[in-house]
């Protein structure tokens, strides 16, 4: 059935800018002040070590759509390495959600940023709002098709990108070559801490499955989705990495943990007066707004897919269109509700444990039942799968000190997901039977 899909619309460049705009939009804005608050002064190497367990990671990602390139890429893995079951179907969910909770993220980073230009608190009712507009406005440029979608975020990729560097070279440039944020500090950080914190720097990273559930729209498909996700991890390496050592340039440790949810523009100020303060307060709206635009472009295409593969519920409440159209509504919904409802910490925090636990069960299903025929190297995807295991723990452990609720709402999102996805698989099934024997 056609929902939509648009093959070849997609080219390499667009594949790398979708990448790179989602997880710029987050990994850099909206998670660097909460990753630092973490990792104390070693938080510029936990963005390489989210990125040494990101490329694990992608492995799995890159050699199944490679051989099997999908509109719905992580759905496609999960049905292929589990089946039709309530565990495919479940964490296929699980990344959708954390897909669209990236969206809430990224919208509400927005709204904190935007206001910073004006002197208004991030504690400001405005921020939500702000948010909730900018998901709307990211809608009706998805509603306007693909090859939109992916201009929009080549200009956009091409602008936050260089403008990012540029402030970030300037900001070291500025501070002599210093790094402020070291010091006695430093012992007041455990290694678990740090540990913790590469749970969100694999956030930050995340948003290279963006290409991964467009790899059937995407040039070539079997070459071009491996390569657009490694050159999108690997510019988003250096770019990170660039920033957080301005960041701690700038500001001491401390200074970082007041404003991090605007970190980037608090660095900006000393470093580089006012007007670096506006510039930096504009790339945060121009890097949001594209990474945004790129994460529901893919989430709703994979919404659709798991509809298709009959694996969730649809209804399209008396819209037209194909369920593509549905599902970008759905998309744009849940994430407006959690831009309203939750604060940039626990959107992050929900996230991360979403996205961690799907992850986990993609390996495992992967080099259980797929390797030798993708050809993949076993010990590669059972490394993941610890690496993975031990940041969950330790970021599970941290938040439970500091946060218990929102590890109580994550375990309780996830029992529900598994039991609303077993319930829905049992009627079907129970449904098909009796219609059979009739």
């Amino acid at each position: 059935m056609d929902q939509g899909y648009q093959k070849d619309s997609i080219s390499l460049s667009g594949g790398i800018a979708m990448g790179t705009g989602v997880m710029i939009g987050a990994g850099i804005f909206a998670l660097t002040g909460q990753i630092a608050e973490l990792a104390g002064p070693l938080f510029p190497l936990s963005f390489i070590a989210g990125a040494i367990v990101t490329a694990f990671s992608a492995y799995t990602y890159i050699k199944m759509s490679n051989a099997f390139p999908s509109a719905g890429g992580i759905a496609m893995i999960l049905q292929k390495a589990y089946g039709p079951t309530t565990v495919a179907a479940a964490a296929a969910l699980l990344m959708a959600l954390s897909m669209v909770i990236n969206e809430s993220l990224v919208a509400r980073t927005f709204g904190t940023y935007t206001l910073r230009a004006f002197g208004i608190d991030n504690s400001s009712p405005l921020v939500p709002v702000l948010g909730v507009g900018l998901i709307i406005f990211a809608y009706l440029v998805n509603v306007s098709g693909n090859r939109s979608v992916g201009l929009f975020s080549i200009v956009m990729a091409v602008l936050k990108v260089g403008g990012i560097a540029l402030f970030g070279a300037a900001a070291i440039w500025a501070s002599g070559f210093s790094f402020a944020a070291s010091s006695e500090e430093a012992g007041n950080f455990a290694l678990s801490g740090f540990v913790a914190s590469v749970a969100l720097s694999i956030l930050a990273f995340k948003g290279f499955t963006t290409i991964t559930n467009s790899g059937a729209e995407i040039t070539d498909p079997h070459r071009n989705v491996g390569k657009s996700i490694m050159y999108s991890i690997g510019a988003c390496v250096v770019v990170y990495l660039l920033v957080a050592y301005a960041v701690g340039s700038s500001l001491s440790l401390n200074q970082i943990v007041a404003a991090k949810d605007y970190a980037l523009a608090e660095a900006a100020a000393p470093a580089l007066g006012q007007t670096g303060f506006y510039l930096t307060v504009v790339l945060a709206v121009v890097a949001t707004a594209s990474g945004l635009i790129a994460s529901v472009f893919a989430v709703s295409r994979m919404l659709a897919m798991l509809t298709d593969m009959k694996l969730i519920p649809h209804s399209h409440f008396g819209m037209p269109g194909v369920i593509r159209d549905h599902t970008l509504v759905y998309t744009v919904v849940i994430a407006g509700f959690l831009t309203v409802f939750f604060d940039l910490s626990r959107i992050a925090s929900l996230g991360a444990f979403f996205y961690l636990v799907m992850d986990i069960l993609i390996h495992w299903g992967v080099y259980k039942n797929l390797r030798d025929e993708i050809n993949a190297k076993g010990w590669v995807m059972l490394t993941a799968i610890a690496l993975d295991i031990l940041v969950l723990s330790a970021f599970t452990v941290l938040k439970w000190q500091s946060d218990p609720m929102i590890v109580g709402i994550a375990v309780l999102g996830m029992v529900l997901v598994f039991g609303f996805e077993s319930i829905y698989l049992r009627g079907r099934q129970k449904f098909h039977h009796e219609h059979d024997t009739l």
